[in-house]
């Protein structure tokens, strides 16, 4: 067995979570070595196929730099509702509220780390502030920016135990092309993501159907970073059998396919194989339902959806493909082109539903109070008539992104044992962990907990690496 010694600390994951910690470990001067499942043409998990940071603008000094936000109002307690609100009062509130006051500084602190922003929001109907970036650039940068200052970083290395020294953690045992390899250290942080992309998680947590789900991200998040973790001594934490599970095209791939939005879909209607309504496309703004809603899609017929508007709409309507809209000039033509198994009980949906709105001013920048009247299940926001061809159609299907479900942390990133003590030496960042998202999911927490709780386990792991010497 090859060993390595001589680091004080061994990162997993090459996320946010990871490339937080790794690069705040090497500012206060630790030596850092960072173990990564993938290739490297494939590193950076799931952060590599995002593309924004959920950011409370009023601590954030952005303006700096040279950047300035869309809506630059959004407070830490702002985003702390937010939270609250979508997990419905479930989330841990020191974890939430460690995130909200944190990430304003936090993103300043990326940007001096190499990282660049687009400011402008990626459609109508975002209410919140944002910070904007293409995933790979993001990763190279902060790899880059850790590399220049002496960090390692080990590829298609894969985790597999925690190693321990009289109580306290001292490595990581893992496996590389060559076999096994020990890596000796003083603490370990943990960043290795969720286990969204195991079939057989999935079908274990979600349902019998699951193994089908398309996944957003990375196909390495597996999970085995969390069950290293749990077999270390750690408790299991949050809601397995919940996820981000978003809308997204119907011809995306199995992996890896990153946003492939479809946004706007809250000014139409969704139809289901049957021609009926499912969902009150208006409930909210679209980064607080598409999160859940993949999950309500992918339980419908076929699992799949079709969104349905017509001409005016479609200014406000962002596809990222690979798939493409339909056009018809009936909503029965363009509900048949998708698919649809009952077109014609669509387009009676669609005139049932024309004749339940009584719009006032449209307004697709908040939630603008025109409602439908008289339904089964009502549109609460932006009703509008679906009455001036051409129609325009889009299928749609639900995938995930992460699961709600990980190891117990608290607020400084330690990982904690079944009775709640903290395992000396052992962090866990990003979507390892538990106990944050129940229900849904704020869109663009899950960067902003990672990239927060990765850099305050790095800061935890300085002081405990500086005490232990």
């Amino acid at each position: 067995m090859q060993i390595v010694t001589d680091q004080d600390v061994v990162v997993v994951g090459c996320g946010i979570a990871g490339l937080s910690a790794a690069n705040r470990a090497v500012e206060r001067g630790l030596d850092v070595t960072v173990i990564e499942k993938s290739p490297k043409a494939k590193r950076g998990g799931h952060t590599r196929h995002s593309e924004s940071f959920r950011v409370a603008s009023s601590d954030s000094n952005l303006e700096e730099y040279g950047y300035e936000y869309n809506i630059d109002d959004y407070t830490p307690d702002d985003f702390y509702a937010d939270i609250m609100k979508q997990t419905n009062g479930r989330a841990d509130e020191d974890l939430a509220r460690t995130i909200v006051d944190n990430i304003g500084p936090t993103i300043d602190w990326l940007t001096e780390r190499g990282v660049s922003w687009d400011m402008e929001p990626l459609n109508v109907g975002y209410t919140v502030a944002r910070t904007f970036f293409d995933g790979e650039e993001l990763v190279a940068d902060l790899v880059e920016a850790a590399e220049e200052e002496g960090a390692t970083f080990e590829y298609r290395t894969e985790a597999r135990e925690i190693l321990f020294d009289d109580g306290a953690v001292s490595g990581i045992r893992a496996r590389n092309d060559d076999g096994d390899v020990e890596y000796h250290a003083d603490a370990v942080i943990v960043a290795a993501g969720g286990y969204e992309s195991s079939e057989e998680k999935r079908t274990r947590y979600y349902g019998s159907d699951y193994d089908a789900m398309k996944v957003r991200g990375s196909r390495y998040n597996t999970g085995e970073g969390i069950e290293m973790v749990l077999d270390a001594g750690a408790r299991a934490d949050g809601q397995w059998g919940g996820a981000h599970m978003a809308l997204i095209d119907s011809e995306s791939p199995d992996y890896e396919g990153g946003a492939n939005r479809v946004d706007g879909y809250q000014y139409g209607v969704l139809l289901n194989h049957d021609g009926e309504r499912f969902f009150d496309e208006g409930e909210d703004a679209r980064a607080h339902t598409y999160a859940k809603l993949g999950r309500i899609i992918f339980e419908e017929p076929g699992h799949e959806a079709f969104i349905v508007i017509d001409d005016p709409l479609k200014q406000h309507m962002r596809a990222t493909g690979p798939g493409d809209w339909v056009t018809g000039d009936t909503v029965e033509e363009v509900l048949t082109e998708l698919g649809c198994e009952e077109p014609e009980e669509g387009a009676a949906t669609v005139d049932a539903f024309n004749a339940a709105t009584d719009p006032g001013e449209f307004d697709p920048d908040s939630l603008d109070g025109n409602h439908t009247d008289g339904l089964d299940l009502e549109k609460s926001n932006w009703a509008l008539p679906l009455d001036e061809p051409p129609y325009h159609g889009y299928r749609v299907t639900g995938g995930i992104t992460f699961g709600f479900g990980g190891a117990a942390t608290d607020d400084r990133a330690r990982a904690l044992d079944t009775i709640g003590r903290p395992i000396t030496g052992l962090y866990v960042a990003g979507n390892t962990t538990g106990g944050l998202f129940f229900d849904n999911y704020p869109g663009g927490t899950g960067l902003a907990n990672g990239a927060v709780f990765g850099k305050i386990a790095a800061e935890e792991t300085a002081e405990y690496v500086g005490a232990a010497e």
